[in-house]
């Protein structure tokens, strides 16, 4: 029967059937997508491992029918990577990587839809410049990781003369060389689970909230059944089939949504993550749990609600004065929450893994104490409040009435702040355990540039020439690296060597007078390896090591005096070892032997100062690595957890903002002929505006302070958990309080069009 009054009730249940629908369904959408971020994870993972094409050994194996030459060309363009890659097939059989059918010619590439498109802009002019290749056809979807992927495989012909693994290395597979299993860090899968939970509860209090629209009008619609004979527990029972409808109708809607996503993600990029339509499969397990649970959860909360309303025949005994609510009960979830925890204090990296279920209970029932909490403190604060101007009375007695309705309408958001505090603080606090600061001196140089090891020295002259001539550079300094040794192969004794010229030799040593020709031995150096450069000892340049590919046979006779100096800190924050040479005194036998690098300091002002780099780099070879150097670098897992919070927050943010709108657009629906009839008596819209605009900010306000208390207090227990000092970052709560408020005053301006239309004298009108 309630069924029924929902979907033949006329225009009122229509109307509060489609809002509870519509509320319902973006929480359902939004619980789907949740679902099928295991297989989105799991999805680029497998394919990420399908492609590799990495040897994680210098020994190269033999050239044979199926085997492939490949080096790796990834580049970065205004902030994005580009995965590329050179082949060379060596036969008929040769290997080819996922999302390929055949192999491009050389001089040919075949690139990812969003590279195509990227080449074929305006935008993509600097990028065209440095990958002077023919596009002949696309990758497939098997073999990229994301929709928005820049991705290339380039042709060649002359690749398996430049083999040096592992950058250009020859394979006869792809796939994961050595897969091996790694235990994952306690404190990230604390993350990775206190991220989920923290995420999904906004959603399901938002559900609990949308299975209430047109709760009022529902209540005085059951004193008519009161009236033709229904008792107390039928009429319980017909509501909840009313919510049951409202429920189901959203399950229909929230998989449209979902699919309708589905089909978007493919378009979208957020944070420089993109996935495919067919990474977002829900697990079935999971979907079926959404399809119970919510039907489930809108009958139990109905009949909740109704636990404290006296539905009699004349009238509902609701718009008497309430009870005032109970403290006690509502600070015993908080409470719980806090004991669940509370045995994992301490427990930190090394105390094993932390128990998933009494994480999982303990931040759910922090967070679910703050949807009981809020009630009460909206209720205790409202009835202090005194008097002011018209639109803040209307706003106070509005809430005197009914702070329930207000309370509720706020408990998504104020949920999302304290889960957002928490998760801030936790992640500002290990952050220092993930990050490595880097010793690289940025005042010296910003870029490294790694020329192939097969550069001689007249090309090597001529790149630092290049890059030094390269709009934006203003400074190169070049540094050849390699190795003394004392036998040919499978030497026992090393020596470093640093080649360079005088100028560039002083960025690593103290020199009281260099000219060409000249020849150093640090100081520092330990005697046992030092004993390599004894005069008129003959060693080996780039000796050999067992089966890896032999070393370049050139030797080198120590002249009669190596002059002493002291080594000084380079430009990687390196104190150098070993034996320093000025070019001039280089065997020209032993240009090969040597490996150079580069270091650029750029001026950062100068558009597109990077890819000209970069252009310069791939126009010397495509086998050239430019690398920017930055002050840190984050663990890649730590990362990864942080950008899913992000765009997870970001999805969460965006339903908060359309169940505010749904939540406020159903409240100004339920008060039409109310504030009808406040201008059919003279009262102004401004002031009706303000109104609404106060009895959203006193709720919002108490709820932003709730939150922040419960966020600093959740956050204080797991940085406690991880065994980290506690901080908290108060920049960081007032922008997630801030980013709160802000979500609602956008919901509220976007309801005062509606309500300008609802406050026409026709509102009045009663059929």
């Amino acid at each position: 029967m309630g069924v029924r009054f929902a979907v033949t009730g006329g225009r009122e249940s229509w109307i509060r059937v489609t809002l509870t629908a519509v509320g319902v369904g973006l929480g359902v959408a939004l619980l789907l997508l949740t679902t099928a971020v295991p297989n989105i994870l799991v999805a680029r993972h497998d394919r990420e491992e399908a492609r590799l094409d990495y040897t994680y050994t210098r020994t190269t194996m033999p050239r044979a029918d199926d085997t492939l030459v490949v080096a790796d060309t990834d580049t970065t363009y205004h902030g994005k990577d580009v995965r590329g890659r050179i082949v060379q097939p060596e036969g008929a059989r040769a290997p080819l990587p996922p999302g390929l059918t055949a192999y491009p010619a050389a001089g040919d590439m075949l690139v990812s839809p969003a590279l195509k498109d990227l080449l074929a802009s305006d935008g993509g002019k600097l990028l065209r410049e440095r990958l002077p290749y023919r596009v002949t056809g696309t990758i497939g979807e098997s073999g990229l990781i994301g929709s928005h992927e820049l991705a290339y495989y380039a042709g060649s012909a002359d690749l398996a003369a430049r083999i040096s693994p592992p950058e250009v290395a020859r394979i006869d597979r792809f796939g994961d060389p050595a897969p091996t299993t790694e235990r994952t860090d306690p404190v990230l899968l604390l993350l990775a689970l206190v991220v989920f939970v923290v995420l999904l509860m906004p959603v399901a209090v938002f559900i609990a909230t949308a299975v209430r629209f047109g709760g009022e009008r529902r209540d005085r619609r059951l004193a008519a059944l009161r009236l033709v004979g229904s008792d107390s527990a039928m009429t319980r029972r017909i509501a909840a089939g009313e919510a049951l409808a409202g429920a189901l109708a959203g399950l229909v809607l929230g998989t449209g949504f979902f699919l309708i996503g589905r089909q978007l993600a493919g378009r979208a990029e957020v944070l420089g993550i993109s996935v495919f339509p067919s990474y977002l499969n829900p697990s079935p397990l999971l979907a079926l749990l959404v399809a119970v649970a919510v039907p489930a959860a809108a009958v139990l909360v109905t009949l909740f609600a109704l636990r404290g309303v006296v539905i009699e025949p004349l009238g509902v005994v609701r718009t008497a004065r309430p009870a005032r609510r109970r403290l006690w009960w509502r600070l015993l979830l908080p409470l719980g929450g806090l004991a669940l925890l509370y045995p994992m204090v301490g427990k930190g990296h090394a105390n094993g893994d932390f128990n998933q279920y009494l994480v999982t209970g303990g931040v759910v029932l922090l967070l679910v104490g703050v949807t009981a909490l809020l009630p009460w403190v909206v209720e205790s604060v409202v009835a202090r409040l005194g008097s002011g101007g018209v639109a803040w009375q209307l706003a106070v007695r509005r809430l005197q009435l009914s702070s329930g309705t207000a309370a509720r309408m706020v408990n998504g958001i104020a949920v999302a702040v304290a889960g957002a505090i928490a998760l801030q603080m936790l992640f500002a606090g290990v952050e220092h355990e993930y990050t490595k600061e880097s010793a690289n001196d940025l005042t010296r140089a910003q870029l490294q540039v790694d020329l192939h090891r097969d550069t001689t020295r007249a090309s090597s002259v001529a790149a630092t020439a290049k890059f030094d001539a390269t709009r934006g550079v203003s400074r190169v300094i070049s540094l050849g690296g390699g190795t003394l040794a004392d036998r040919r192969t499978d030497p026992e004794n090393f020596l470093p060597l640093t080649v360079g010229s005088c100028v560039d030799l002083r960025e690593v040593a103290k020199l009281p007078s260099c000219h060409d020709g000249d020849m150093f031995l640090i100081r520092d150096t330990p005697p046992g390896d030092a004993r390599l450069a004894s005069p008129g000892r003959t060693v080996y340049l780039d000796p050999s090591y067992g089966d890896d590919q032999p070393g370049s046979d050139a030797t080198w006779t120590v002249p009669g005096t190596l002059r002493r100096v002291t080594a000084a800190e380079d430009p990687t924050g390196w104190q150098r070892q070993g034996v320093l040479m000025t070019r001039g005194a280089l065997p020209r036998a032993a240009e090969g032997a040597i490996v150079e690098t580069l270091y650029l300091s750029v001026d950062r002002s100068v558009p597109d100062t990077l890819e000209r780099v970069r252009n310069t780099a791939a126009g010397i070879s495509p086998l050239v690595s430019v690398s920017t150097w930055t002050s840190s670098t984050e663990d890649v897992k730590f990362t990864s957890i942080r950008t899913g919070l992000f765009v997870g927050a970001a999805c969460v943010l965006a339903l908060i903002g359309a169940s505010l709108l749904v939540s406020q657009l159903e409240q100004l629906r339920e008060r039409r002929k109310l504030l009808s009839s406040l201008v059919a008596f003279g009262t102004r819209r401004r002031t009706l505006g303000l109104s609404v605009l106060w009895q959203t900010a006193v709720p919002i306000a108490l709820g932003l302070l709730l939150a922040s208390a419960v966020g600093l207090a959740l956050g204080t227990v797991l940085l406690k958990m991880t065994a980290t000092a506690v901080t908290v970052d108060w920049a960081s709560v007032a922008a997630m309080a801030g980013i709160g408020a802000g979500v609602v005053l956008v919901v509220t301006l976007l309801s005062l069009p509606p309500l300008l239309r609802l406050v026409r004298p026709d509102g009045l009108r009663t059929e």
